[in-house]
């Protein structure tokens, strides 16, 4: 009996279906909404729409919408859903549809499909998360290139929070593992946290902006200021440009842009006057700091850096890495 129990359990065995091997886990995922077969409505335009992050203001929104041409967004992300698709199609509207993309590893910028949505949109949204994830995921691929195909063809693009930090000619790459505030950053600036990222995308007019975001609210000055110091050493024209949460800095073609925020938001603006001594492990000492802020009132020319109408202005210094008469709003 035993020898019979023996056979049919080595029967089952050998006679067994394979075990299912393990699905690899998918490179990107994908939502939509809206028509996408519908025209566009209109034509496209060169623009840019530079988002501090936290909560959109529609009114800009529209404006992108409409340098649209009123047709086919792609949203692009790491994290995430297709929440911020939906908010643009059901709450912004004026757009025919829109296709989001939530990046999960680097083969998804390769990928054809991917490649061919980004080819065909009229504009492109950067969405919030970790710029880490799309250094890592799109920094020397196809999808990088893709990008700046698209600006070159005369289409707007945009981005917010993470996807702003990566649009200026260099960015905070937080490739550190995390955020690093003003007091590490000016303690610091030469060293391994003030992870700086160049040569990844091609922005007109950003070229020597190192952008920042979330800006008051999280008291990020200071480590703008450190920022521009570390990119000194390799572009001596680098300046700052930070964002306020809520807002949204509109660049139109002619490189003119118009500040869109809820009360109390600006854009600031950072201007260096000489450059600056960095030695690794030592506090940041730099005078001469010429901060700016941009209003709705105000305009800024990214051409000449010039401001019109600005909200406030003054010069600051940084001493042992401490940021002394910083100008803000009152």
């Amino acid at each position: 009996m035993k020898t019979l129990l023996r056979l049919l359990l080595a029967a089952l065995v050998l006679f067994a279906p394979p075990a299912a091997s393990a699905r690899p886990e998918p490179a990107y995922s994908y939502y939509e909404i809206g028509d996408l077969a519908a025209k566009r409505s209109g034509a496209t335009a060169p623009a840019l729409m530079l988002v501090g992050g936290g909560d959109w203001d529609y009114t800009a929104f529209r404006w992108f919408a409409e340098r649209a041409g009123h047709g086919h967004i792609v949203v692009l992300r790491a994290s995430g859903e297709g929440q911020a698709g939906e908010e643009i199609y059901n709450q912004v509207g004026g757009v025919a549809s829109v296709r989001t993309i939530v990046f999960h590893s680097r083969a998804a910028s390769t990928d054809p499909r991917v490649l061919a949505i980004l080819a065909k949109a009229d504009g492109i949204f950067l969405a919030g998360g970790d710029q880490a994830n799309y250094v890592r995921y799109w920094k020397g691929t196809p999808v990088a290139r893709a990008l700046d195909a698209h600006v070159r063809a005369g289409r707007p693009i945009g981005g917010t929070s993470a996807g702003l930090a990566i649009l200026g000619g260099t960015g905070y790459g937080a490739m550190d593992g995390g955020s690093i505030d003003s007091p590490a950053a000016l303690a610091d600036p030469g060293g391994p946290a003030v992870t700086l990222v160049t040569g990844f995308l091609h922005m007109p007019r950003l070229a020597h902006v190192v952008t920042d975001t979330h800006f008051a609210r999280r008291d990020r000055l200071g480590r703008l200021i450190a920022f521009v110091a570390k990119a000194r050493l390799h572009d001596p024209r680098a300046v700052g440009l930070g964002v306020d949460e809520g807002a949204a800095l509109c660049v139109e073609a002619d490189g003119k842009a118009k500040l869109h925020t809820p009360p109390g938001g600006h854009a600031w603006l950072v201007q260096p006057a000489a450059p600056a001594r960095i030695r690794v492990g030592r506090p940041l000492d730099w005078n001469g700091v010429k901060i700016t802020g941009i209003g709705p009132e105000g305009a800024l020319d990214l051409n000449t850096l010039r401001v019109t109408r600005p909200a406030f202005t003054g010069v600051a210094e940084v001493s042992g890495g401490k940021l002394i008469g910083a100008p803000g709003p009152k």
